[in-house]
């Protein structure tokens, strides 16, 4: 059986940047045994399935892995699979799309070149102390700022906000895997895990996304899923609208701009984030 695939760049201005996506359409066969071999296979931060597609609405039903596991939700991925069906696969390259991921549909829109989504209302959990965070990174307390907690936050997929003091304390962090993986299994509430750490300066965003898969440290380009969270958390604690770019990638050579475009009124948090997507490649997958 062959599959068609595309290879698309998500959050990206140009190609070769921002976050690698493969996106396997015809996909409503396969086990979830299968999808996560290939996306293994593949190995980039994640993978996408197409098991279902209704082509006179305009709405696909997806499957997100990374290398080791399956996603509830996750921004790159939808951002990327949505820019495929609307330019290749939908007709008429429309507007507006649905996706239907494991935590329900996902409304998609696209103004000019850029794609938008629209994500869950977020949960706000646990606060953690900064000095946690010095035991396992080399962060000093004077690297931390002080204004916002940090903590956990989920729109569907959940990460740890850490908010840094500087640009260059952004640049420079480094973690020890062994004592970060032990810190995510005790604090964590889901089995997936991950920082985020952002450095805010007026209306600049810098952030950087750590995890740890298959017992290695891993870096990620261009994070939508986090960046939703971190659009939430902004908006409860930073102010309740705002626009501006998350750029992320910059230590891994892989430059990324995740545009927001956030509004929290009378506790209702509507969160979109937005972004480009170049394409790569396409061809066939032999299962």
């Amino acid at each position: 059986m062959s599959l068609p695939f595309y290879i698309v760049d998500v959050f990206a201005d140009k190609r070769y940047a921002g976050n690698q996506l493969a996106v396997f359409l015809d996909a409503e066969n396969l086990s979830s045994e299968e999808m996560q071999q290939m996306a293994r296979e593949i190995n980039f931060a994640e993978s996408t399935f197409v098991t279902k597609l209704d082509l006179e609405n305009n709405k696909a039903e997806i499957k997100i892995f990374t290398p080791a596991h399956e996603m509830q939700f996750a921004g790159h991925p939808i951002i990327g699979t949505s820019w495929v069906l609307m330019n290749k696969i939908f007709k008429n390259e429309p507007k507006q799309i649905t996706l239907n991921v494991p935590i329900g549909p996902i409304a998609i829109h696209k103004t000019e070149d850029l794609i938008w989504l629209k994500a869950a209302q977020p949960k706000f959990w646990d606060i953690f102390a900064k000095e946690d965070f010095t035991v396992f990174s080399n962060l000093k307390n004077h690297d931390f700022e002080n204004q916002f907690p940090i903590q956990e936050v989920t729109t569907g997929s959940a990460f740890v906000m850490v908010g840094l003091s500087s640009k260059r304390a952004l640049e420079n962090l480094v973690l020890d895997k062994d004592k970060t993986d032990e810190w995510l299994k005790k604090n964590c509430k889901t089995d997936h895990r991950a920082l985020y750490f952002y450095y805010l300066e007026g209306s600049k965003l810098f952030s950087r996304m750590l995890c740890i898969e298959h017992n290695q440290l891993v870096e990620d380009a261009a994070t939508g899923s986090a960046s939703t969270c971190l659009q939430a958390f902004l908006l409860k604690y930073h102010k309740p609208e705002f626009e501006m770019i998350n750029h992320q990638g910059d230590y891994i050579n892989r430059p990324s701009q995740i545009y927001f475009n956030g509004k929290l009124t009378d506790n209702q948090f509507d969160i979109k984030i937005g972004g480009k997507a170049q394409f790569v490649a396409k061809g066939d997958w032999e299962v």
